[in-house]
């Protein structure tokens, strides 16, 4: 494809993620107005965040797999026109049950649109520029972070959080036109049948290399949920600078996600441990020396960016070793990400309860540094061998068993 119209489709691609990514930010930004507009407990309200994660852990892996056969241009038109229908649920008056259940498809589609547009990204451009296409989708979801809470929160307040989603439905229509008009056709692979990638997509190298996003990220979960309150109580970091310092949080995640592409079309392996000591590192310096409210906010910024910039490598390196059980392994990081995301937030409010800010952090620093053993350890693993590349009779019984 040549670079003029690659570069137009990757934008649309890039699009699409990053209103999704926005869409599930603008929840977050307008918890409170949706409680109080709703009459339930803000904890209620934050079970669509939930829903929501759910939905890209189980529901997205789950559609990619149903879809594998199709067409990679079709399941992205019509994951965007389930993601827009249903996010016009709410401006229409659906009530917080029926929207719950909608969070959870929504994530689902999120979780397809993923593995769709990151297949049809690098199938656009020569394998050696594959790394820098994810980052583009990717990276999306990265910019969503830093302006997608404060766009919920001031369209929340200015036009009231029902008709926030109208915003939502608009931009999610353009991008499927943008869709429509510029994504090529990306046939599936012929060649490898539905068990075939399913074995692929769940080898062993495959799952190790998950495990090590799993263990990163949730050992930045464990710290990043509550890094309001360690701003505020530790760093003594108040105020509007807390604000600044989130939003200087996304700024150095979408710089980091951006970068990571081109350092995993370099060696995704290799880019996948330094950034996870990255992080490991940044965590232990919030440990160790988060009173300070320089070192506090630059660890932050680091964190921010390291943990933003393994999300391309790590993506890469499960396709590579997935083979052609790419299609599916695509939706497989996303998912992986949404479970260490949930362990960590779960771990780390665990340790506040037992001993404080300190005991999360250090549990955050604990998780992190096991994967940093673990992604160490990694580089030896080597794609499994194609199917193929076996008899047929090997591969009607490795489909029986």
């Amino acid at each position: 494809m040549r670079g003029s119209r690659a570069a137009v489709a990757l934008g649309a691609l890039f699009a699409g993620t990053l209103v999704m990514g926005c869409a599930e930010m603008l929840v977050m930004g307008m918890l409170d107005l949706m409680a109080e507009g709703l009459a339930v407990p803000v904890p209620a309200v934050g079970v669509l965040v939930s829903a929501n994660a759910l939905g890209i852990a189980v529901g997205g892996p789950l559609l990619t797999f149903l879809t594998a056969r199709l067409d990679r241009r079709t399941v992205l038109l019509a994951a965007i026109v389930t993601f827009t229908g249903l996010n016009l649920l709410p401006a229409l008056g659906a009530g917080l049950e029926a929207f719950i259940a909608a969070r959870v498809v929504i994530g689902a589609v999120e979780g397809l649109f993923i593995a769709a547009a990151i297949t049809t990204a690098t199938s656009m451009v020569p394998p050696e520029r594959a790394g820098r296409a994810m980052a583009v989708v990717i990276s999306g979801f990265a910019v969503s972070g830093a302006v997608g809470m404060p766009l919920g929160r001031l369209l929340g307040e200015s036009v009231g959080w029902r008709a926030s989603f109208l915003a939502v439905v608009v931009a999610s229509t353009a991008v499927l036109v943008m869709a429509l008009l510029v994504v090529p056709r990306v046939p599936a692979e012929g060649d490898v049948g539905m068990l075939a990638q399913l074995r692929l997509a769940f080898g062993p190298s495959v799952l190790a290399v998950l495990a090590v996003g799993v263990l990163l990220f949730a050992g930045v979960s464990a710290a990043l949920t509550y890094l309001v309150p360690f701003l505020d109580g530790v760093a003594e970091v108040s105020g509007p600078w807390i604000g600044v310092c989130l939003m200087g949080y996304g700024i150095a995640a979408a710089v980091g996600s951006l970068a990571g592409g081109g350092f995993a079309d370099i060696g995704a392996a290799r880019a996948l441990t330094v950034g996870a000591v990255g992080a490991s590192a940044s965590l232990v310096a919030m440990l160790l020396w988060g009173t300070s409210t320089a070192v506090a906010v630059l660890a932050v910024l680091c964190l921010g960016m390291c943990s933003a910039g393994i999300t391309t490598p790590w993506q890469h390196r499960v396709e590579h070793l997935a083979g052609p059980g790419a299609i599916l392994a695509a939706s497989l990081p996303a998912s992986a990400g949404n479970l260490g995301d949930a362990i960590g937030a779960f771990a780390g409010g665990r340790a506040i309860t037992a001993g404080g800010m300190d005991a999360a952090l250090l549990t955050a620093a604990i998780l992190a540094a096991i994967a940093v053993v673990a992604a160490i350890a990694s580089p030896s693993l080597r794609p499994a061998p194609s199917p193929s590349t076996r008899p047929e009779r090997a591969l009607e019984s490795a489909a029986v068993r």
